[in-house]
């Protein structure tokens, strides 16, 4: 239990107050996450349909059509013309249904928050790996993955027992492993797989495409990752309520 008191001891010393660079890039990383949802989800609604591959377009299959537009399954087709004779031609159809398209400045908005979002996050991994902030307060340490801990601290999140807000980064078991999934995981593979998607950037470094399988491959995986952080997002903001709402914004806002 060596590393549980080394935590105490920094609660105790007052050192588990939200650093004012992590509340700022909290807060831009926050209005850029909206941001890009709010954008992402217009651009999806242009073209509700996700492939796994290279190409895919409304004349191919799709691995799934989300109902979120009146674009899914509209079926306002002519019937396609091939190019050329062989069976593996180019197919070319006349689209005879007034489509939802807002691609343009939900592009727009989606690049230009995407770069704040990376700014900030840059800000913040890097700032949190020299001050050592990810090693004290968001890296597990190896003394917390014992069964009892784990099993105790998921009993208590399933019960609803949430502890009172302390002010700063004092986080449990499942809230830092939660945390460094984020961190690590689902927010780099969102800007990698966001970036695969651009002609410009996957001209200079087209294994991008080779590792993540093609470009609407990285599309899927690029909105699985978002899911994935929205679900998050949600149970966060849970955690924030039951904890104590006043308090958790005071220390996130002006760090009291």
């Amino acid at each position: 239990m060596e590393g549980m008191g080394e935590l105490q001891a920094e609660v105790s010393m007052g050192t588990n107050r939200h650093t004012r660079w992590a509340r700022i890039s909290h807060w831009i990383v926050t209005a850029s996450f909206l941001a890009l949802g709010f954008s992402g989800f217009v651009i999806l609604m242009c073209h509700p349909r996700l492939y796994w591959g290279e190409v895919g377009n409304d004349l191919t299959p799709a691995l799934f059509e989300l109902p979120v537009s009146r674009n899914y399954q509209h079926g306002g087709w002519e019937t396609p013309v091939a190019f050329f004779s062989d069976s593996d031609s180019p197919v070319s159809a006349i689209r005879t249904y007034e489509i939802f398209n807002e691609n343009g400045w939900g592009r727009s908005l989606h690049f230009l928050a995407a770069w704040f979002l990376v700014g900030a996050g840059a800000v913040y991994l890097l700032t949190g790996i020299g001050s050592g902030h990810l090693r004290r307060h968001l890296v597990p340490r190896a003394a917390e993955f014992t069964p009892a801990l784990l099993w105790r601290d998921l009993k208590n999140h399933l019960r609803g027992r949430i502890r009172a807000p302390t002010g700063g980064p004092q986080y449990g078991l499942l809230q830092k492993s939660a945390y460094c999934a984020v961190v690590f995981m689902a927010l780099p593979l969102e800007v990698l797989t966001g970036l695969t998607m651009s002609p410009a950037i996957t001209a200079a470094y087209p294994f991008l495409l080779d590792v993540f399988g093609g470009f609407q491959s990285a599309r899927t995986i690029h909105f699985f990752a978002f899911v994935a952080l929205v679900l998050f997002l949600l149970v966060h903001v849970v955690m924030i309520i039951k904890s104590g709402f006043k308090r958790q914004m005071r220390a996130m806002t002006i760090g009291e």
